[in-house]
């Protein structure tokens, strides 16, 4: 069977990276790490570092082999959270040791991976057919950096 396994190049750390991320987000796991045993454009034989973790599920694949590409908003992974505490759990833990947090939700996390942390159902208010009910939720959310679930229900509910 075919499968998607989203792989980060870090320019370093990506042990570390994968360690906090399964720290922060349940149902994650490091599940091996293994160094290349030889010598590469990146480093000799022992340290680069290939890291396979599995988060909320899913399966992720890093490498740890010097500065290549920054990472930017062109890729991010969105979380979806199952309430406001939830929520507020998981941002502050991606925003831990020098994240940045950004309007709408997005934050970038010390390794410079983006994030946006939204709440379930979100994606359901933004597609509902009733054009303003998803125009106020719209604009709701642009007003925030992290969401605000009660204040994003109050503007899909027009209370």
């Amino acid at each position: 069977m075919t499968r998607i396994v989203p792989f980060l190049w870090y320019s370093e750390k990506a042990e570390e990276a994968a360690g906090f991320y399964c720290s922060v987000i349940p149902n994650s796991r490091v599940d091996a790490v293994t160094t290349l045993p030889i010598d590469t454009p990146s480093g000799p034989a022992g340290t680069v570092s290939v890291v396979d973790f599995t988060l909320a599920g899913q399966k992720f694949q890093a490498i740890g082999a010097g500065p290549l590409d920054p990472f930017n908003h062109a890729i991010s992974f969105l979380i979806e959270c199952a309430d406001q505490a939830e929520l507020d759990r998981v941002w502050s833990g991606l925003l831990e040791g020098g994240g940045k947090p950004e309007q709408c939700g997005w934050l970038q996390d010390r390794y410079g991976v983006y994030w946006q942390i939204v709440p379930t159902g979100f994606d359901a208010m933004m597609r509902d057919p009733d054009r303003a009910r998803a125009r106020r939720v719209a604009e709701a959310m642009l007003k925030m950096v992290k969401f605000d679930v009660a204040a994003l229900q109050k503007a899909y509910d027009g209370a």
